[in-house]
């Protein structure tokens, strides 16, 4: 099994009020840069970027980064998540949009993920969105038809974020709703979880924490909604921020210790895959705690974790053949 790096390159993003808009736009010249850097040797990085959908076109979830092909050089590749932001709840439409989004990203789209933590009900996501269950089922069939007309070798998943209450009924509500033909049309399975960041873990207990959140995700999660251990589980947004009073050497070291937990436990939990959330801050003075998850300032100088993301894409990530350097 191919473990698969990425990172969302682009500056807007979303917090537990809405969507904070970076202090500078996204320059694709200096991204590009940075994404070179970080894949270094690596065959390929996944360029994750966000496209939604509602029937009436909303200035609120605009779609980011602007171009995501415009990241697409040295043999990496997109990572597509769209996301269910009609207020209504009402599905018209919705897999149209799904499978021209297929149809539009073409051989370099390698994953496209349905629907934005439909579990979880903050405002910049899908949990909040009614009807989102039909939404994420008709989405994942519809995505998997339609790269199999067009014989695309796409993965298609979705995400969701860990369950802590025992009382949460997403699990086993999605798998009373999904039948055979989403279970089968079902490539992976993502997990958006950031330890340490709002709850303080001790450093020595990091590791183990990671474990214990990957663990219950596989084991008890999944086979609520019938999901067979042989779907393979990846980390679709994973991050650390720097806002006042956290250091960048404690950024990198906490993402040291994830990657390194993650890619241990791939073989047994069947982990295809990390992505980083996300490349630059969108405002490096604000102090506000979303404002700082980049690897790089808002202005595209490193912080210390840069470095460390480059050095693990290196050590864990698939090298370049040599007919591709």
């Amino acid at each position: 099994m191919t473990f698969t790096f990425g990172i969302y390159p682009g500056g807007i993003l979303g917090d537990d009020r809405g969507i904070i808009h970076p202090v500078s736009p996204d320059d694709p010249d200096r991204a590009n840069e940075a994404l070179d850097a970080l894949q270094g040797e690596a065959g390929t990085l996944a360029v994750r970027a966000y496209r939604s959908f509602a029937r009436v076109a909303t200035p609120h979830t605009p779609p980011t980064p602007a171009d995501p092909h415009a990241y697409l050089r040295r043999g990496r590749t997109l990572d597509l998540v769209l996301q269910f932001r009609e207020p209504s709840g009402e599905l018209t439409g919705w897999t149209d949009f799904v499978r021209e989004a297929v149809r539009t990203g073409g051989p370099r789209l390698a994953s496209v993920q349905i629907c934005e933590e439909p579990n979880l009900d903050l405002p910049a996501v899908d949990g909040s969105t009614p009807n989102v269950l039909h939404a994420l089922v008709q989405g994942v069939i519809a995505a998997k038809q339609e790269a199999s007309t067009l014989g695309l070798d796409v993965a298609v998943g979705f995400n969701a974020v860990p369950v802590f209450d025992p009382a949460d009924t997403f699990w086993a509500d999605l798998g009373a709703l999904a039948g055979p033909t989403f279970r089968q049309s079902l490539d992976y399975v993502g997990l958006d979880f950031f330890p340490d960041v709002f709850r303080p873990i001790p450093g020595e207990q990091l590791a183990d924490a990671v474990a214990a959140v990957l663990t219950a995700f596989r084991r008890t999660s999944l086979p609520q909604a019938g999901i067979p251990a042989t779907v393979p589980i990846r980390v679709c947004e994973n991050g650390w921020p720097t806002p006042p009073g956290r250091s960048g050497q404690r950024q990198a070291a906490v993402l040291d210790t994830v990657v390194r937990t993650v890619t241990a436990l791939a073989g047994e939990l069947t982990i295809d895959g990390y992505s980083y959330f996300g490349l630059r801050d969108a405002d490096s003075s604000a102090d506000g705690l979303f404002h700082h998850f980049g690897l790089l300032r808002d202005d595209h100088t490193p912080k210390p974790a840069f470095a460390t993301y480059r050095r693990l894409i290196a050590e864990f990530g698939k090298p370049r053949s040599p007919s591709t350097r």
